[in-house]
């Protein structure tokens, strides 16, 4: 299935519409926000079966991990948003210092206006729509960009899109880097942005030119940590799981393992014994073992198999872009598979002594998107304390993006601002500062020539 660029003509049209239709001030009241997330909570509903057929096709992605890691998310996001919707409007009162006596003090959240929202073809649903739920609760339109890489599910998302709101609030444009090309010479109010360090700098650099502000959420190379006080079965268990769904094609997979040296051997035992459980000793004939997005995908993930000594696994199938999980020791940071995000089923194994070793490595590395530390936990909260991360998990993976309440984000070259639950909310809007000061009562000693001001200036 080929998708069709979206024209220059139709992305101004749109841009121009939506910014009309902004301006009327349509989106701003409560009624319109709560209705529209509720027409959004239908429509994914009424698309389930659609979307889950999509990601079949395209990505290999069983019913159960598109519910999991997909649907639920949006729906949980949706269901959050509607609850609370209300209270994150309303003006939050702040206190007045002395010496503005008797001014008051709030804040109102206001959208930022336009929003413009990008989304990449790992978690092609989940990772167009959530954003959308902030930018709908915030008050702003939105146009979206999914991925043509996953073109099936691009176009189901178009259609759902197209059925469920008006293009001059919340439309889709669909097309190659082209059309980002197209969309980024726009002027937007806000940019969302999920993809790779190397394409967020393009975005970054095209939203400077009318300082816009961005929201990226990038990735890199995401280590475990394997302690000394390990338990090597539920480490290797949790590690299996979050490095094989989606097949590694995850932003916080778990992109190596830096493993104490006395654990590498049971470690590499036990991570067998998870995949078999977890898929049966056919992983190729498992629902629920996702495939590589594309041929190109595949000849990157697969070329890294010479990279090191295989410890686990090493199957491959280019007809079907199969990649079996792999467990690959390095000899350290010299070689290729540990020179760029993975991206894949193929895990590098690296050997320690002294934690204290990993902790220096870490801070002179990029700061990645999650950090994994598996140990006793009163240690990995003191590695964590002394690294940077946009996230973390002790004793688990993946798990710190469920918690809705939780702020998801990376932080230097793994992006930049958050969101979830009402930081999805705040992501979309800006937060103005205003006073309210009485007419009846005016006082004298802000006005030149400041006079009483050695007496004032205590109360300053």
């Amino acid at each position: 299935m080929a998708i069709e660029n979206t024209s220059k003509e139709k992305i101004s049209a749109l841009a121009e519409q939506q910014r009309a239709f902004f301006n009327s001030e349509a989106t701003l009241s409560y009624e319109f926000r709560l209705e529209q997330l509720r027409k959004f909570r239908r429509a994914l509903k009424h698309w389930h079966r659609p979307l889950c057929d999509a990601l079949w096709s395209d990505l290999h992605k069983s019913e159960q991990e598109a519910v999991l890691t997909e649907l639920s998310i949006v729906e949980g996001e949706v269901k959050n948003h509607i609850r609370h919707l209300k209270g994150w409007m309303r003006g939050e009162k702040c206190s007045t210092p002395l010496k503005m006596m008797p001014s008051k003090s709030y804040v109102v959240s206001e959208p930022l206006g336009c929003a413009l929202i990008i989304a990449p073809w790992n978690y092609p649903v989940q990772l167009l729509l959530n954003p959308l739920v902030g930018a709908i609760s915030a008050g702003c339109t939105a146009l979206l960009k999914p991925s043509p890489y996953v073109p099936t599910v691009s176009q189901v998302l178009s259609d759902m899109i197209a059925q469920t709101f008006d293009e001059e609030y919340v439309a889709a444009v669909q097309g190659n880097r082209d059309v980002n090309k197209a969309l980024l010479e726009q002027r937007w109010d806000t940019i969302f942005f999920t993809g790779s360090p190397a394409l967020g700098r393009v975005v970054m650099e095209a939203a400077s030119k009318h300082l816009t502000p961005v929201v990226l959420e990038l990735g890199g190379k995401s280590p475990c940590i394997v302690d000394k006080g390990a338990d090597v079965k539920i480490a290797a268990r949790r590690i299996a799981w979050g490095k094989c769904l989606n097949a590694g094609q995850t932003c916080i997979a778990p992109d190596f393992v830096w493993i104490h040296s006395s654990l590498k051997e049971k470690f590499v035992e036990q991570f067998g014994k998870a995949i078999r459980r977890m898929y049966g000793k056919d992983i190729r004939s498992s629902r629920h073992y996702v495939r590589l997005v594309n041929d190109r995908a595949f000849e990157r993930v697969a070329g890294y198999m010479g990279c090191g000594e295989v410890l686990y696994g090493g199957e491959v199938d280019a007809a079907e872009r199969f990649i079996e999980p792999t467990l690959l020791g390095v000899e350290g940071w010299e070689s290729p598979v540990m020179q760029e995000e993975i991206f894949g089923p193929v895990l590098p194994v690296l050997c320690f002594d002294d934690v204290e070793d990993v902790v220096r490595e870490m801070r002179q590395r990029e700061k990645p998107l999650a950090l994994y530390y598996f140990g006793k936990p009163k240690r990995g909260e003191k590695v964590i304390g002394r690294t940077t991360s946009g996230g973390a998990c002790i004793n688990d993976t993946i798990m710190h993006i469920a918690n809705e309440n939780l702020p998801f984000g990376g932080v230097g070259n793994s992006g930049m601002g958050a969101y979830h639950g009402r930081l999805s909310f705040d992501a979309f809007s800006h937060r103005r500062a205003v006073v309210v000061s009485p007419r009846k009562f005016d006082i004298p000693f802000r006005y030149m020539p400041y006079k009483l001001f050695k007496l004032i200036k205590h109360f300053l």
